[in-house]
C-alpha cells in the first residue's frame, strides 16, 4: 500500500482510534509491530492535516476487513517470531551463567540461518501461489457503499462507481462488466464467489465512498473470484475537486495489480479525464446522471436534463456533461417517452457534436452520435461513429450494442445477434433478456426472443422496456391474450406510454377485444389533440385492427417525425400484413434500407 494521504477527516467515526497507541491496543499488538504492518502489509492508517490531535487515525471497521483479509499473513509471521531461539545460558548456584562469545556466535548464526531460510520458504510459497493463481482477466466493480451515514448521498457513490467503471472499460487487456449488471448487486445477498460466478469475472473490486464538505474518502479492495482471497487494498482521500483524478488513478492501480498492460494511449486518455473539476460542477453531473438512471418516465429525464443543464452552466468546458444531456434529450425524443422529437433531437445533436469538439476521444459523445445519425436515416455517417467508439473502448457495451442496432436494421440478423452476444460478456444480466430478445425477435424466433424475455424478467420484474418487446412477441407468435397483461403494466408503471398504448390497442384487437381496441384508440386520439403522441403508436393501432390506408397514413406522419421504429422497416415481422405492399417498398427506399452498406 502506498503512503496513506494526508487529510482531515470527515467526521470522527464511533469506530475511530486517534494515535498508534489506541490502534495497537485495539490490535492487540505492540506500537512497533502496528507501525511495521502499516508498511509490510498495508494496514488501513490515515495522517490528520493538523496537530491537534495524534498524527494518524485508523477505523476499527476498517482494520477488521484488514486484519481477517491478512490472517493467514500475520499467523505467519508471529510463528516466524515465536521460533526464533533465545541465547542459550547454564546456570550456576542457581544462577544464569552467561553463555560464552562462541556459543553466542553459533547460537545468533544458528537464528540468522533459520531466518534465512524462513524468508526464502515464505518467498517460494508466495512465488508458487502467485504461479498457481490463474491471471486475472474479467473484472467487475461492484457499487460503492455509501458510507457518508447520509442517504441524500447516495448518487455520489453510485456516480464514482460507474466513472470507475468507464475508466476501466477504456483498458483493452481487461474485460469489466457494465454498470447495468454490477447495479444488481448494490445490496448483495451473495457471496463474492458467487457475485462473480454469476458474473463470469475473475476478480471484484469492492469499496466504499465517505463524504464530509469538499473531502471525499475512497476504500477500494480486489478479491480473486475463485479464492475469495482480498490481496490488494487503498484508501485515498482527497478533495472533491479531484475527484476525477482520483477515478483515473484508482483505476491505473487496479491495472498494476491485476498485470494487465496499460498502453501509452490509454494511460493518455486516463490522464486526460483526470482534470481538476469545481465540486459544485462535479454534484450537478452526478445528480444528473443519478437522475437519467432512474429514468422510467418523462419526470425523471427532465430533471436529469434540469441538473445536466446546470453543471454545463457553471462549466462549459466540462464534455461529459454534454454528453448526459445529449443522451437525456434523446431519450425524452423516444417512442417509450413520447416528447415531440423535433426540438429534443436537435438539442441531443448540438450536445453530442460540443462534447466531440472538446473532447474528439470521448467514447460515449461517439455511441450518442452515431445513435442520432441512425434515427435520421444516416446510415454510412452511424456506421462510422459507431466504428470509432468500438476502436476508442472496445469493451463498451453501448457501442457493442450500438452497432448491433445499427446491423440489425440492415437485415442482417446473425452479425447483429454476434455483437449482441459479445456484449454479453461485458453485460450478462442486461443483454442477457432485452438486446438479444429484441434481435432474436427479429430474426422470427419468437420462442427464444420470449425465453430470453422471461430471464430477463425474472431478475428484475419491473423492466418496463422488456415487458413491452415481451407483449411485442407474443402477440407476433399469436397469443394476443397473454400478451395483455404486460403491457398494461407498462402503461401503468410508465403513466401511460403512449407505445404500449398503440401496442395494447393491437393485442385488444387480435384477441377479439374490439370495443377495448377502438376505447383506447378514442383516449390516444384524444391525448394526441391535447398534446404529443408519436405516430407510430397508431401505425401498431390500426394495423390491429386491419386498416391498412391508415396504417399507411400514420406511417408516412412517422416519416416526417423519424420515428425511431422507421429504421427497423425492413425486418420488422409487425409490418409482415403489408409487407407485399408497394407503398412500403416506397417508403423502405426512402428511408435509406433497399441499400447495402
Amino acid at each position: 500500500m502506498g503512503e496513506p494521504s494526508p487529510t482531515v477527516p470527515p467526521a470522527q467515526a464511533p469506530d475511530q482510534l486517534d494515535s498508534w497507541k489506541e490502534i495497537a491496543a485495539y490490535l492487540n499488538r505492540d506500537v512497533t509491530t502496528v507501525q511495521r504492518w502499516e508498511k509490510r502489509e498495508g494496514m488501513p492508517v490515515h495522517r490528520h492535516l493538523h496537530d491537534k490531535r495524534g498524527s494518524v487515525y485508523a477505523l476499527g471497521s476498517e482494520l477488521d476487513a484488514w486484519r481477517q483479509n491478512r490472517r493467514s499473513r500475520l499467523d505467519e509471521e508471529e510463528d516466524e517470531q515465536n521460533a526464533e531461539a533465545p541465547l542459550v545460558h547454564e546456570e550456576v548456584d542457581g544462577k544464569p551463567k552467561p553463555a560464552s562469545p562462541v556459543q553466542n556466535w553459533f547460537v545468533l548464526a544458528a537464528v540468522v540461518l533459520l531466518a534465512l531460510f524462513g524468508v526464502a520458504y515464505i518467498a517460494m510459497r508466495n512465488r508458487a501461489r502467485e504461479a498457481a493463481s490463474p491471471k486475472i482477466a474479467s473484472i467487475a466493480v461492484l457499487p460503492l457503499k455509501n458510507l457518508s451515514g447520509d442517504p441524500t448521498q447516495e448518487y455520489l457513490a453510485d456516480g464514482m462507481t460507474e466513472e470507475l467503471i468507464g475508466r476501466l472499460s477504456a483498458i483493452r487487456g481487461l474485460r469489466v462488466i457494465s454498470r447495468t449488471s454490477t447495479m444488481h448487486f448494490k445490496d448483495p445477498h451473495l457471496s463474492a464467489p458467487e457475485i462473480a460466478k454469476t458474473l463470469h469475472v475473475d476478480a471484484l473490486v469492492e469499496g466504499s465512498v465517505i463524504r464530509e464538505g469538499r473531502r471525499v474518502r475512497v476504500h477500494a479492495q480486489l478479491i480473486r473470484a475463485a479464492s475469495d482471497d482480498h490481496f490488494w487494498s487503498e484508501t485515498y482521500d482527497r478533495d472533491l475537486q479531484d475527484a476525477l483524478a482520483l477515478e483515473s488513478e484508482v483505476a491505473q492501480a487496479i491495472a498494476r495489480k491485476v498485470e494487465v498492460t496499460v498502453t501509452g494511449e490509454e494511460r493518455g486518455r486516463l490522464v486526460a479525464a483526470a482534470r481538476q473539476v469545481s465540486p459544485d460542477v462535479y454534484e450537478s453531473y452526478l445528480k444528473g446522471k443519478f437522475a437519467f438512471g432512474k429514468g422510467n418516465s418523462r419526470t425523471e429525464i427532465e430533471k436529469s436534463i434540469v441538473y445536466l443543464e446546470d453543471t454545463i452552466n457553471r462549466d462549459p468546458t466540462f464534455a461529459p456533461a454534454y454528453v448526459g444531456l445529449a443522451n437525456a434529450y434523446l431519450e425524452l425524443s423516444s417512442v417509450f417517452i413520447g416528447a415531440p422529437p423535433e426540438d429534443a433531437r436537435a438539442k441531443a445533436m448540438s450536445a453530442a457534436r460540443k462534447a466531440l469538439e472538446l473532447d474528439p476521444e470521448l467514447a460515449e459523445a461517439h455511441i450518442t452520435l452515431a445513435g442520432l445519425y441512425q434515427i435520421e436515416f444516416d446510415w454510412a455517417e452511424a456506421e462510422t461513429e459507431y466504428k470509432r467508439a468500438l476502436e476508442l473502448t472496445p469493451g463498451t457495451t453501448a457501442a457493442q450494442m450500438g452497432y448491433a442496432g445499427w446491423l440489425l436494421s440492415q437485415g442482417r440478423i446473425e452479425e447483429s445477434l454476434t455483437w449482441a452476444q459479445r456484449a454479453r460478456e461485458y453485460d450478462p444480466l442486461a443483454v442477457s433478456g432485452g438486446e438479444i430478445g429484441w434481435i432474436l425477435f427479429y430474426g422470427r424466433r419468437y420462442d427464444e426472443a420470449i425465453r430470453e424475455y422471461r430471464s430477463a424478467l425474472a431478475v428484475d420484474p419491473n423492466d418496463t422496456r422488456v415487458l413491452e418487446v415481451l407483449g411485442i412477441a407474443l402477440m407476433a407468435k399469436g397469443q394476443p391474450e397473454e400478451a395483455i397483461a404486460p403491457l398494461e403494466t407498462v402503461i401503468s408503471v410508465t403513466h401511460g406510454s403512449p407505445a404500449a398504448c398503440g401496442l395494447l390497442i393491437r393485442a385488444f384487437a387480435h384477441a377479439g377485444r374490439r370495443n377495448d381496441a377502438l376505447r383506447l384508440l378514442r383516449e390516444l386520439k384524444g391525448r394526441r389533440r391535447a398534446g404529443y403522441v408519436p405516430a407510430a403508436a397508431f401505425v401498431d393501432s390500426y394495423l390491429g385492427l386491419g386498416d391498412t390506408d391508415q396504417a399507411f397514413a400514420w406511417l408516412e406522419l412517422a416519416y416526417r417525425e423519424q420515428s425511431f421504429t422507421l429504421q427497423f422497416l425492413k425486418v420488422s415481422p409487425f409490418l409482415d400484413p403489408i409487407r407485399s405492399d408497394p407503398r412500403l417498398a416506397d417508403l423502405v427506399h426512402r428511408v435509406g434500407l433497399d441499400k447495402e452498406y
